[in-house]
């Protein structure tokens, strides 16, 4: 088999029971029991078992993948992307393969698969015959069909996953994968051509679009961090290889159409771009088969070139002409990305008798309509809250602030009852008995005071979380500095890390504007705290407070502005009572309006019309919230206009009859009735205070619940987010921490490199950098480093098998290396100390000869040596091994 093209590997994932996280998220999110989908649970286990165990380059493993991915998207629909299930598997590219990558995360699952599926193939058309032109477009299309899934998996896929994407899903990385399934698809659409003996202008054209493609495969393989140095070789030399062949072939085509100094100039070229190509070959990058082409194309264009030469210098002297002035080639472009039907639109095979089978859970109310029921929800509250009863509210307000200002109900009570407790205050005491007011107010508020203390506990645990990650990750880019640690800040991560914090400042000013609103509502309670009280008491209590009238008749010339006055307030209560129980209605109203089955419905018609392309999500329902709440509520919304304007009438009526009665009490001279009028419409006013303080606990008790809910997604996102960052720390120190690469030994024990001579040069603890014999070594006894071992042959350390293209048990000859200098010609012990240059030396061999030969700069250098040791290292003295 050919080895002159490259395969993506395959992706391996780890077994788990997917059905055991679906069933235990069914149990707890849904209100149907998880047996309802027994046989779904089993054929979704099912599907995923043999997606992740295609391993080999067969055809059937491609309905596998694709059956499995298209359920996952349909699923997708369902579920939320956090299922619940951590999904395990381990990168294909880079130097990393040995290292998994957990998400809960159904999107990773899907590039995963996806990335496999584009992998099988690239592997088929690598096991296809491509000595045949039948082959070779199989070959061609299979290419095609692997960088069309690695479109998609980039285009589609990649941006829902909601997380840092694997280093070998990176947007480099894939662009590189895609143009290299591209030329590789090209490249058969070329020896095609050669096979079938089109023209040479033909092929030539064929030739620079395959060299084109491998030049932009290469030039993405350089930004990325998981495509290695053999295949970057790789694609540099073939890229060399199809310009050459390109200018091969456009030669052959001048010397037909005889322009011989044409052909000469570009016979030169091509010879220049095989010879760069042969350069990749340093290394042993380069499978034999690629460096065997390289060779045989340059051995046929040498020989053509001195032929050409020859005859033109001999026999047709054309002048040859620069590179520069030779028109570039033009090009033809065969590969194309094809993405697969049964990926970009994998609905389209789920039914009964559909390729991929029937859709899963088809029971299960899809996960997008849960969302948009409570999207509905929501949304109904805030237009029955905001915009009817809050309105309605408002008028009675303005009610009570008009009589509160008149004096009203007070001014006529003192008339009507001068003696004793009005029937409308008797009744609003027993009311506030009954409803236990004080107490009924004192336990809101300490609900409130709780459920805001949860909610704060909950806000100031994540705001911590993320601060305390914040300053981590400050620190080790302080350590590691920027230009090595260049994952974005906190702040401003874009996944989760910028929306967190921005919730973490919108949740601030929530709580700073509900402490403001508290503060109100407790300085409106402690107001009327002492009149509730009284209201609270006893009858003997509301007699003390509310003293008598001096004068028990009403003069005659009142009793008229009385009536009439009597006839405006009771018009005007009873609009009061109308707006409070039309508020009430509308809550009741609210709380059964149950959308549940008639947006089932909805989605059932979505999916039968095939209106979606994808799975069904919130937004598809927008039409219909609309239509259903103008339909429900719109009536209502038209009745507060017309409460305002029928209010504003009898208002201005009120105000014009107790203009009236307030002259014809003047004149009547109304003495010893205003102490009476003012008690009475204090304790008036304390009811309607109190009713409006009752609504206000509840308003705040359901604003510190709503926001528990949502300060609880906020703690919970912050400590996913946390732990996610501090394992992507890790990560990233240890691949700062790696040891450099050529000190790894991938292959084996690397045996130990003793030069049989010493460097010429040395380093002189006292003189510097000195060219000078070398001085003899001390025994090892006196040496701090462990003897050399024995001198052996060398041996170049084996390229990692990472994206290896070299088939199992075939050996690479590697290329030789210029050794590399050793000055210290020995290994360290760890054991033994380090000596600094002011310690004395070791002594020399038993009255031998120093080796110096009267050197003057080992004499300096020994007369350093003899200096006093201090107690201190001195920093402008040299370290010295050994």
């Amino acid at each position: 088999m050919q080895n002159n093209i490259l395969a993506v590997p395959f992706r391996k994932g780890a077994h788990l029971s997917m059905s055991s996280a679906i069933r235990q998220y069914i149990s707890t999110k849904y209100d149907q029991h998880p047996n309802m989908f027994s046989q779904d649970l089993e054929v979704i286990d099912a599907l995923r078992r043999d997606a992740i165990n295609v391993r080999e380059s067969h055809p059937t493993g491609v309905g596998r993948l694709q059956a499995y991915a298209g359920q996952l998207v349909w699923i997708g629909g369902k579920f939320p992307i956090d299922i619940g299930a951590d999904f395990t598997w381990y990168p294909a590219l880079g130097y990393n393969t040995e290292r998994p990558i957990i998400h809960n995360n159904l999107k990773f699952e899907l590039a995963n698969i996806l990335y496999n599926l584009s992998a099988l193939y690239s592997q088929l058309a690598i096991t296809s015959n491509r000595s045949t032109t039948d082959g070779l477009k199989t070959a061609a299309s299979y290419f095609s069909q692997s960088a069309g899934v690695l479109t998609h998996l980039k285009n589609e896929v990649i941006p829902e996953l909601r997380t840092t994407p694997p280093e070998d899903m990176d947007e480099h990385t894939l662009d590189s994968l895609i143009k290299l399934q591209l030329a590789q698809a090209q490249e058969c659409f070329w020896q095609k051509a050669v096979m079938d003996g089109y023209k040479d202008a033909s092929i030539a054209k064929l030739a620079a679009k395959v060299s084109d493609l491998y030049n932009e495969a290469g030039e993405a393989a350089m930004r990325s961090e998981a495509i290695s140095s053999s295949w970057i070789h790789h694609m540099s030399a073939k890229h060399h290889h199809f310009a050459a062949a390109a200018q091969y072939r456009a030669a052959c085509d001048c010397l037909e159409k005889r322009k011989y100094g044409e052909e000469v100039a570009r016979l030169r070229d091509a010879v220049a771009c095989v010879s760069e190509g042969l350069k990749e070959t340093r290394g042993g990058y380069l499978h034999k088969t690629v460096v065997d082409d390289l060779n045989g194309l340059k051995r046929r264009v040498e020989e053509d070139l001195k032929r050409a030469e020859r005859d033109n210098d001999v026999i047709y002297l054309n002048p040859v002409p620069p590179k520069s002035e030779l028109k570039v080639l033009d090009r033809a472009n065969m590969a194309i990305v094809r993405i697969p039907p049964q990926v970009s639109t994998p609905l389209d095979y789920l039914s009964e008798k559909g390729e991929f089978g029937t859709p899963l859970f088809t029971k299960l109310v899809p996960y997008s309509v849960h969302i948009a029921v409570s999207i509905y929800e929501e949304r109904r509250d805030r237009l029955v809250n905001q915009n009817i009863i809050a309105e309605l509210e408002t008028l009675n307000e303005r009610i009570h602030e008009i009589l509160s200002s008149l004096n009203l109900p007070g001014s006529l009570q003192v008339f009507e009852k001068p003696l004793g407790l009005p029937g409308t205050l008797v009744q609003h005491a027993e009311e506030i008995r009954q409803a236990d007011a004080l107490h009924r107010l004192q336990r809101g508020f300490a609900d409130i005071d709780k459920l805001r203390a949860v909610d704060l506990a909950q806000f100031e645990e994540g705001k911590n979380l993320l601060q305390a990650e914040e300053e981590e990750d400050l620190q080790l880019r302080r350590k590691y500095g920027t230009s090595r640690w260049l994952r974005p800040e906190s702040r401003s991560e874009p996944n989760q890390g910028a929306k967190l914090w921005d919730q973490a400042t919108d949740a601030e000013g929530w709580f700073a504007n509900s402490a403001s609103s508290d503060g109100v509502v407790r300085d409106k309670f402690h107001s009327i705290e002492p009149i509730l009280a009284v209201l609270a008491g006893p009858d003997r209590g509301l007699l003390d407070f509310v003293p008598s009238s001096r004068r028990t008749e009403i003069p005659e010339t009142l009793k008229p502005a009385i009536g009439r006055l009597r006839t405006a307030y009771n018009n005007t209560a009873r609009l009061e009572g109308r707006h409070r129980r039309k508020a009430e209605s509308l809550r009741e109203k609210a709380r059964s309006d149950d959308i549940k089955s008639d947006i089932l419905a909805e989605a059932a018609r979505l999916e039968r019309a095939h209106t979606v392309a994808t799975a069904i999500v919130p937004a598809h329902f927008e039409d219909f919230f609309e239509k259903r709440l103008d339909k429900l509520y719109e009536p209502d919304l038209e009745l507060v206009q017309e409460e305002g304007s029928e209010q504003e009438k009898i208002v201005t009526e009120l105000i014009r009859v107790n203009r009236e009665f307030e002259s014809q009490k003047k004149m009547a001279g109304d003495k010893g009735n205003r102490e009476r009028e003012q008690a009475l419409q204090k304790l008036e006013n304390a009811y309607y205070k109190y009713k409006e303080l009752i609504s206000n606990a509840e308003a705040g008790r359901k604003f510190y619940n709503d926001l528990s809910r949502i300060i609880g997604g906020f703690r919970d996102g912050a400590r996913s987010f946390a732990a996610e960052r501090r394992r992507e720390a890790h990560m990233l120190e240890d691949e700062l921490n790696m040891p450099p690469l050529n000190n790894l030994s991938l292959g084996g024990q690397q045996s130990r490199v003793q030069s049989a001579q010493p460097p010429a040069n040395t380093w002189n603890s006292g003189s510097g950098y000195q060219g000078q014999p070398p001085q003899p070594q001390p025994p090892p006894s006196q040496n701090s480093f462990m003897p050399p071992p024995p001198t052996q042959p060398r041996h170049d350390p084996m390229e990692a098998h990472i994206q290896s293209w070299a088939p199992a048990g075939e050996t690479v000859a590697p290329q030789p290396q210029p050794p590399r200098a050793n000055p210290m010609q020995a290994v360290w012990n760890p054991g033994v100390g380090i000596k600094f240059s002011n310690t004395p030396p070791p002594p020399p061999a038993s009255g031998g000869p120093t080796g110096n030969g009267g050197n003057s700069n080992a004499g300096s250098a020994a007369q350093l040596d003899s200096r006093p040791v201090s107690g201190t290292w001195d920093r402008n003295s040299a370290i010295r091994f050994g």
